[in-house]
């Protein structure tokens, strides 16, 4: 069995015997800033499947985003709470691509290759986001990643494989006609 695959195994199966490391890493991890700049992937096995090469140019952020939030913020204009609409609200992005999005801000001259889950507890979600530096010489002479150096801005225009999934981008056919060429634009059609 190969080490990717034997880390692969590890990180999936329960976590009874890991409990304790991943306790200590939380507690960690809850310390510090919400996105912070990291040494090695926590996944490897994941993050070289979606493209993380361990080489100059390439850099792993963790993004730590808050869970809930599905109810608007209460207006207080003095309207009847039965009309504010604040109970069927759902947030039109997935929290990993707020994530993703964050970490961009943050880091604006990195463009964001792809990002994946790592850890949650009752408050947070914290996800890695795989980011690439589109005009250093090594991603330029790479035949695998060099295509991100004309993708500029990827996150603010919906291009990374997260925020195609919240939209439902991966469904074809019968069933997803309301899904291209956006969700928006469907709207109005038919009028």
């Amino acid at each position: 069995m190969s080490y990717y695959k034997y880390a692969r195994e590890q990180y999936e199966q329960p976590k009874e015997n890991l409990d304790e490391l991943w306790q200590e890493r939380l507690v960690e991890w809850r310390d510090q800033d919400a996105i912070v700049k990291v040494d090695n992937p926590t996944r490897i096995p994941k993050a070289r499947q979606l493209g993380y090469k361990a080489k100059e140019g390439f850099t792993v952020v963790r993004s730590r985003v808050t869970k809930g939030h599905s109810k608007r913020e209460r207006l207080t204009a003095g309207r009847r709470p039965k009309r504010t609409g604040q109970t069927r609200f759902s947030p039109k992005k997935s929290k990993r691509v707020i994530a993703e999005q964050r970490a961009s801000d943050r880091y604006d001259n990195l463009e964001v290759l792809n990002s994946y889950w790592v850890a949650e507890d009752g408050n947070y979600k914290w996800y890695e986001i795989i980011m690439v530096d589109p005009d250093h010489p090594q991603i330029e002479s790479d035949d695998d990643v060099n295509w991100i150096c004309e993708q500029r801005d990827r996150v603010e225009r919906g291009k990374t494989p997260a925020s195609k999934e919240s939209r439902g981008l991966g469904n074809k056919g019968k069933g997803a006609e309301k899904v291209r060429p956006s969700q928006a634009s469907n709207e109005g059609r038919g009028k």
